[in-house]
């Protein structure tokens, strides 16, 4: 039963390699100036796309940006919310992106919110089945069903692609069209945004 606990190896390889790519892309955009801040460029991309309704929202953490599409609400975090860099405009525009989708129906995003609860839950209970069921129970029916479970985190995953990528690309032209950024910090934004997907 151990042998299951060898499959795991690679996604959490891949899964550590993608974090420092994150934090890595992101800590270099932080040392380039932006003309506003994050909070700022977000607010000029929702009132500029007719979504003067949408709040935007401070919050605790670092990189725990994120749109609520249920109270229509940008979080950012307090780094991006109040810096006037690359990466804080870059971010602030992706999650912006998330508005956009969600105002003109966006079917992939739709999907997305229908699963994340699922995918949360299963995410979390899988592992923790697989583990329990490889290692202390020896049960093959408890392995194959936390095998299962965590399946949904991966479709999760696939469906989320094309709503960050196009969130991204959104940003990314918004941003550009706006006269946020120039070519140059373009290239910097893109580096934080290709990361991050």
């Amino acid at each position: 039963m151990i042998h299951y606990l060898v499959y795991m190896i690679p996604p959490i390889v891949l899964m550590m390699w993608a974090q420092w790519r994150v934090k890595s892309a992101y800590a270099a955009a932080q040392q380039i100036p932006a003309p506003l801040s994050g909070a700022a460029a977000a607010r000029h991309i929702l009132d500029s796309a007719g979504l003067n309704d949408v709040a935007i929202e401070q919050i605790p953490g670092e990189l725990t940006d994120h749109y609520d599409p249920r109270e229509k609400v940008l979080r950012l975090s307090t780094p991006v919310y109040n810096s006037r860099t690359i990466a804080a405009v870059g971010i602030a525009a992706h999650e912006s992106g998330h508005a956009l989708q969600d105002a003109r129906d966006y079917i992939p995003l739709t999907i997305r919110n229908a699963v994340v609860p699922v995918a949360n839950f299963g995410g979390g209970a899988g592992i923790w089945m697989i583990i329990l069921g490889a290692s202390l129970l020896h049960s093959y029916m408890l392995v194959m069903a936390g095998i299962a479970l965590f399946s949904v985190t991966v479709f999760f995953q696939v469906v989320n692609l094309p709503v960050e990528f196009d969130a991204s690309n959104r940003a990314k032209a918004q941003l550009v069209q706006l006269g946020i950024i120039d070519q140059e910090g373009l290239v910097q934004v893109r580096s934080v945004l290709n990361a991050a997907a």
